[in-house]
């Protein structure tokens, strides 16, 4: 097994100044979606830890609890740490009392950062995504409300997350975009045809969530799906269906198989994958447990060849894997469109 890195190595994260390290966190897990959420003094000494260790780049948003973990990096945060993060939090979800998600991109909305910064107990925020695009509004409009929040020094830099090609497009030529948060691992490729070419066209960071394919197949094998509790968001996802996982297990045992001779974990040779696709990629496993933790930045000392790239990928093909990533009541890159600026003008 690798062995956890002494500290994580630094990088420039798109073309804009900012600089994170190379392998973030994200917090999601520690208090929405996946079960119940972890102790507050268990998460505090997780990301405390994470931070001494040099993983550096916390991932948070306003939706997560919702608004429970940013009290909970808020909390973490203090004496002095502060100062040694960088913090990316996101806007534009909400959740009704049914559980089903809106979709907010307008001026009245993008004050949200105002409440973000109070719970995360900052004064600015390094990196402030739209969490999804607001379809019925151009996102020149939303873009150039964050523009605002940047010359007003509420936020360093603006990212999208799961927009597509021309929305990013659109979006950079209002103000630059330093990252784009995209699902990337090896059981969801699909990003490789267009989101990613286009990032590094723009000169965009590509910030890869899920790395471990939602902190559980890689992570612990498709067996993990039997003990999720019953409010465990992934249990709903197409993926994690039985006529699905049966499929997508095959995946999982061919890379454990690859692990076991390379002498590392499935999870830290697919995260080693991510960090193989190039200097312009972060990706942000998340964990609720320290000794996951460092695992996870034991990846960034597995070394893949060119030959074992090329034998990951064969197995990983992007039409491998069955299901969908989401169900229909959350919105994705493939989706996410918005009206051109002219028509918004004319009302």
């Amino acid at each position: 097994m690798a062995e956890e890195a002494c500290k994580v190595r630094r990088m420039k994260l798109g073309s804009q100044g900012l600089e994170v390290s190379a392998q973030g966190l994200g917090c999601m897990g520690l208090s929405a979606f996946y079960g119940a959420p972890t102790p507050e003094t268990n998460a505090v000494a997780l990301l405390r830890h994470a931070i001494n260790a040099g993983v550096t780049f916390l991932d948070t948003s306003d939706i997560y609890g919702p608004e429970t973990n940013e009290l909970l990096l808020g909390k973490a945060l203090k004496d002095g740490l502060r100062d040694k993060v960088e913090l990316a939090t996101k806007f534009g979800i909400t959740a009704s009392e049914d559980g089903k998600f809106g979709f907010r991109g307008d001026p009245e909305y993008v004050s949200a950062c105002e409440a973000s910064l109070r719970r995360l107990g900052v004064t600015s925020i390094d990196l402030y995504y739209q969490h999804r695009i607001n379809t019925t509004l151009p996102i020149e409009i939303t873009i150039g409300e964050l523009k605002k929040l940047v010359e007003e020094g509420k936020i360093n830099y603006i990212g999208l997350s799961e927009a597509s090609a021309s929305t990013i497009r659109r979006a950079h030529a209002v103000h630059p975009i330093t990252a784009v948060q995209i699902e990337w691992s090896l059981w969801s490729r699909d990003v490789e045809e267009d989101i990613i070419p286009t990032c590094r066209e723009l000169g965009i960071g590509i910030v890869a969530y899920s790395p471990l394919g939602r902190k559980s197949l890689f992570a612990s094998g498709p067996k993990l799906v039997e003990n999720l509790e019953q409010d465990d968001y992934r249990k709903g996802l197409p993926r994690f269906q039985q006529e699905n996982l049966d499929n997508n297990k095959i995946l999982y045992e061919k890379v454990q198989e690859m692990a076991t001779k390379k002498s590392c974990t499935p999870a830290q040779l697919a995260l080693a994958w991510v960090h193989h696709q190039g200097d312009d990629v972060c990706p942000i496993p998340g964990t609720s447990k320290i000794q996951n933790l460092n695992q996870n930045i034991g990846a960034l000392s597995v070394k893949l060849t060119p030959e074992e790239m090329v034998e990951l990928e064969a197995i990983a093909r992007p039409d491998f894997v069955k299901g969908e990533r989401y169900d229909n009541n959350m919105v994705t890159y493939k989706d996410s469109e918005t009206p051109p600026l002219s028509s918004w003008k004319e009302k």
